[in-house]
């Protein structure tokens, strides 16, 4: 019930009832109407700044849920990362010394990306530099995988050219030849069989009955297989490449051409008495660069440590050659 108000009339000396007019209570009512709107817009203010509505909530959760798991992509990032550093150091210190080529500089594994900003889409997001950390990190990751499998491509190539090195490279004894106290004599100084002088013999001699089947040693190409070089009588020369040559001398027979392709273990001739011999045997000599070098460090592939080391015991025996 509204309250009537009253005011005292001096004239009349009595309290008369105060009446207001239609445009009075209009005014009122709307000082009234906008009071309580601004009042309220104040509320609607605060509770929207101070409240969370059910759908800000979800999302709230949802932004929380979404850092969470840049986390643990960032885990993963770095442990991709330790994994490709622990692989990188075993490709520059192992693999690529074994096969005896440089490493891959650090400014190649390392670069990074030129040209535009390739992350100026994100700069105005809330959590930008979240997501261009993680970005940018998986992208350098990326091109470190792709450097990294060129490298392993580039290795394997390695492998494949050093298999066939090894192969080539002499690493047999020319005869098979079990009891190693049969050799005739080693690389070095010996006495000359019909000179009875010293002189320097450049390859192994290993005697063998007539006929005894003589090896390639390695894989190659036959250079020569012929009776005139002077001294040798019948003998083959095989270039392996990689600078290797091997010759044999002193066969009864020849067995392969020039210009033929041999295999290491391939019968290239038969153990005789030609040229400048005391006796059935084969003079072998290995050249690495045009020079000869002792045979005796190429007999690795057929022969056990001890039989090893009873070669370089009687290779190093100074003797009378056969040859």
């Amino acid at each position: 019930m509204a309250k009537v108000k009253y005011q005292f009339n001096t004239k009349s000396l009595s309290y008369e009832r105060i009446r207001l007019g239609a445009k009075e209570r209009m005014l009122r009512f709307l000082s009234f109407a906008a009071t309580g709107l601004v009042f309220a817009t104040l509320g609607v203010v605060v509770a929207y700044n101070t409240i969370d509505s059910p759908r800000e909530k979800q999302l709230e959760r949802e932004l929380d849920q979404m850092k969470m798991e840049y986390d643990l992509v960032n885990q993963r990032l770095n442990q991709m990362g330790s994994v490709l550093e622990n692989l990188r150091d075993r490709d520059d210190n192992i693999y690529r010394v074994v096969f005896e080529a440089e490493p891959i500089p650090d400014e190649v594994r390392q670069a990074g990306f030129g040209g535009v900003n390739r992350y100026s889409k994100y700069k105005n997001m809330e959590n930008a530099e979240m997501v261009v950390s993680t970005l940018s990190k998986a992208d350098r990751l990326a091109k470190q995988i792709v450097i990294q499998s060129k490298s392993y491509d580039d290795i394997f190539q390695m492998v494949r050219n050093k298999a066939t090195m090894l192969a080539c490279i002499p690493a047999i004894q020319p005869v098979n030849n079990k009891d190693l106290r049969r050799m005739a004599s080693g690389y070095g100084y010996r006495t000359d069989p019909i000179y009875k002088t010293t002189k320097f013999h450049a390859g192994m001699d290993f005697a063998a009955p007539n006929g005894t089947e003589i090896y390639a040693t390695g894989d190659g190409s036959v250079l020569r297989a012929d009776a005139d070089a002077s001294g040798y009588g019948n003998h083959v020369r095989i270039n392996h490449g990689y600078g290797y040559i091997t010759l044999y001398g002193h066969m009864s027979k020849i067995k392969v051409r020039p210009g033929q392709k041999v295999k290491r273990g391939d019968i290239i001739g038969y153990i005789g008495n030609t040229g400048k011999s005391v006796g059935p045997h084969l003079h072998y000599e290995v050249h690495k660069n045009g020079q000869p070098i002792n045979p005796v460090n190429f007999y690795y592939n057929d022969l056990s440590p001890e039989e090893y080391e009873k070669m370089l015991e009687l290779s190093g025996t100074e003797n009378q050659a056969f040859d």
